[in-house]
């Protein structure tokens, strides 16, 4: 016997009414839940498909190469210290860009700005603006620079030696010859003063001291002579005008302050710089030798600490054992702090009156500092056997 509600055309009419109703508030409710749904995924459909037209178009306008097709090498140069918005100009005028200052702001924006390298370079057409960016930050263009940097307390000798090793050079000979006789610089008012003293032939170089330590950039084909031109210009801007009013209350030249500061360069660590010249002022004003074993090892190329007789008996102006005052010219390149040192002496030891140091430890430059000779031949037993030592361990 079959139930009359297993088929549909056998309900009552209030019963179908019922069915209809509950369906209908079904669909309405699931209706009610997609419709949302499939708007927001048609909205999206649209919109991705806006932004993909929109990139492409800019891609195509400003990021993609200017032409794919055509892999035509074209010689590009940058030159040293042209901005990134000279650069950004004439990628644009060359046709290897689309727009100078989406590329500008680009690179700005990536950090590239900074990096961009000076040289020349081969780019071309089908090079996107990217890959022409990597390619100039990279400097796998031949450079027209390079970077030197000269070291305080090298002497005229120590860069020759170093700009031949750089390739800056050809040969180290030319650069002495220049540095030795110093006449093709005369231009420079300090150099003209140095050519006019009368101890000029007693100097080993006539530029010694006055080729001022700092990093350079430099044309790859720079000649010897531009560099030496190069590193006298920055001892101009070192050796500020105020140095030579006080040099002028010293008593003093700028040959006599340049070589003051090369013996405190070579003698000891910064932090030591202002004591040291106050012993060599002190000594001067009391016409005592200068005694400076530095500027032994200068003219003699010893390298020991422990000078012997036969060093501190060298016949040479350089000697400041044998001959008072101070040598014949600087022995090295001298900081911008040696110099104001030699300038601004340690008060507290102008007034106390140090006449003398030595070497406490070789292997961090610490110096001992003593007022009388009695304290210093006491503190020269006691440090001497450390010299003795690290010169075994030198080898020297």
């Amino acid at each position: 016997m079959s139930n009359k509600h297993d088929r549909k055309d056998e309900y009552t009419p209030e019963e179908l009414h019922q069915e209809r109703k509950y369906g209908l508030f079904w669909y309405s409710w699931l209706w009610h839940i997609l419709r949302p749904v499939a708007l927001l995924l048609c909205v999206l459909v649209v919109v991705v498909g806006i932004v993909m037209a929109g990139w492409n178009w800019i891609d195509r306008s400003f990021f993609a190469p200017v032409d794919a097709q055509d892999a035509t090498p074209v010689a590009f140069t940058v030159s040293s210290g042209q901005s990134l918005t000279r650069v950004a100009n004439n990628l644009e005028t060359a046709g290897l860009i689309h727009n100078r200052t989406v590329f500008k702001y680009y690179a700005d924006f990536l950090g590239y700005g900074q990096k961009i390298q000076a040289g020349d370079y081969q780019v071309n057409k089908a090079m996107s603006m990217h890959e022409i960016m990597d390619l100039l930050t990279t400097g796998d263009g031949n450079p027209i620079t390079r970077n030197i940097t000269i070291i305080p307390g090298w002497t005229v000798t120590d860069i020759a030696a170093y700009l031949k090793k750089q390739g800056a050079i050809q040969t180290e000979e030319e650069f002495l010859a220049l540095c030795r006789g110093g006449q093709d610089f005369s231009a420079y008012y300090y150099v003209n003063d140095v050519l006019k003293t009368g101890n000029v032939s007693q100097r080993l170089y006539a530029l010694e001291g006055y080729l001022a330590p700092d990093t350079y950039e430099i044309y790859t084909d720079a000649t010897a002579q531009d560099i030496v031109k190069k590193l006298l210009s920055q001892t101009e801007a070192v050796y500020q005008d105020a140095y030579h009013d006080r040099a002028a209350q010293l008593g003093m030249t700028m040959d006599q302050v340049i070589t003051l500061a090369s013996m405190v360069e070579k003698e000891a660590k910064t932090n030591d710089f202002a004591r040291v010249s106050a012993i060599f002022h002190n000594r001067l004003k009391q016409n005592m030798s200068l005694g400076s074993d530095v500027t032994i090892k200068y003219v003699s190329g010893v390298k020991r600490m422990s000078l012997s007789n036969e060093d501190l008996n060298l016949n040479s102006p350089y000697n400041t054992y044998r001959y008072k005052g101070l040598p014949p010219g600087p022995i090295c390149s001298p900081s911008g702090a040696a110099i104001q040192a030699a300038l601004y002496p340690d008060e507290q030891f102008l007034a106390e009156n140090y006449l003398y140091f030595c070497s406490k430890d070789p292997n961090t430059g610490e110096l001992h500092f003593s007022r009388t000779l009695e304290e210093h031949n006491q503190a020269v037993s006691i440090y001497a056997p450390l010299w003795q030592a690290f010169d075994k361990e030198q080898g020297l």
